[in-house]
C-alpha cells in the first residue's frame, strides 16, 4: 500500500451538526492508536480533533487500507448509540469494490466467520469463540476484461460491484469476497497475490480497491434519517476509469 503523508491533510468533512460528525477516511489511514503500527504517529481521531477544535469519539471503525464513510460523534454517549444501531442492523452501508473475476446479477452471502485474532491487538480477547454469523448482499455493476494472462488465466477479469454488509465482522467483505472466489484487488491479506500484482504493474495500483460509498443511519438525537454519501477513493476511481475500455457491454 502506498505511503501516506496526512500529517497536514485536512480530513474531508461530508455531514456535522452539533452532535455527529462524518469524514471521507483516505485509505491508509489508521482510526486510532493502534500496537500493532506502533511507530504510526497519524490517526483520523486526533486529526479530526485538531481539524474541528473538540474531541470525537469514533462510532465504528475502518481497516486501514479500506477508504470512506465514517462516523464520529462529540460524546461518548452518541458514539454508544450509534453502535448500538450497527449492532442492532438499523444501519444501512453500501461499498463499491473491485474484484477479480466476473460476478453475476446479485446475490447473498450468508457466511459465519471465525474472529481472527492478532496476537498483539487481541492479546486480552478471549480465544476460540465459536464462529460469528455475517450476511452480505452483492450486486454486480459492470464486468471488465483485460487480454493480458494473469497467472493460469489467459486475460485480466474483473468485475465492479457494490456490496451491502448487514453485520461488522473483523474483514467481512474481503473473506466474504475471497468465499465467493471473487478476491478484491489489492487485498494484500485475504486477495490473489498475483492479481493484485498485475493491478500494480498494469495499473499502478497499490491500494485496496475497496471504499465505503454510503451510510444511512438513525440521527441519536433529532430522531431523523440520515444519509451520507462519498465516491470511491481517489486511487480506486482511476483504476476504474482506467479500466472503462476494457468494458464488456452486453
Amino acid at each position: 500500500m502506498e505511503a501516506l503523508s496526512l500529517s497536514s491533510e485536512k480530513l474531508n468533512v461530508l455531514f456535522q451538526d452539533e452532535h455527529v460528525v462524518a469524514i471521507d477516511k483516505p485509505p491508509g489511514l489508521l482510526v486510532h492508536r493502534s500496537p500493532i503500527d506502533k511507530h504510526e504517529t497519524v490517526f483520523a481521531v486526533q486529526t479530526l480533533r485538531d481539524q474541528l477544535g473538540k474531541h470525537v469519539y469514533p462510532a465504528h471503525r475502518l481497516d486501514r487500507p479500506t477508504s470512506g464513510v465514517l462516523l464520529f460523534s462529540f460524546n461518548s454517549e452518541i458514539a454508544a448509540q450509534l453502535g448500538k444501531q450497527m449492532m442492532e442492523k438499523q444501519v444501512t452501508k453500501t461499498y463499491h469494490a473491485v474484484v477479480r473475476g466476473f460476478v453475476h446479477n446479485t446475490g447473498l452471502i450468508d457466511y459465519a466467520l471465525k474472529y481472527r485474532y492478532d496476537k498483539i491487538a487481541d492479546k486480552h480477547k478471549r480465544p476460540q469463540q465459536p464462529p460469528q454469523q455475517a450476511t452480505t448482499v452483492y450486486e454486480s455493476i459492470a464486468h471488465f476484461e483485460v487480454p493480458e494472462p494473469v497467472g493460469k488465466y489467459q486475460s485480466a477479469r474483473y468485475s465492479l460491484v457494490k456490496l451491502h454488509p448487514s453485520t461488522g465482522r473483523k474483514h467481512q467483505l474481503r473473506r466474504h469476497m475471497v468465499h465467493i472466489r471473487h478476491p478484491i484487488i489489492g487485498d494484500t491479506t485475504h486477495g490473489d497475490g498475483k492479481q493484485n500484482k498485475f493491478a500494480k504493474v498494469y495499473f499502478n495500483f497499490a491500494n485496496l480497491a475497496l471504499s465505503c460509498t454510503h451510510m444511512g443511519f438513525t440521527h441519536p438525537v433529532t430522531g431523523q434519517w440520515v444519509d451520507v454519501n462519498t465516491g470511491m477513493h481517489q486511487e480506486m476511481q482511476r483504476l476504474v476509469d482506467t479500466l472503462q475500455p476494457f468494458k464488456i457491454t452486453k
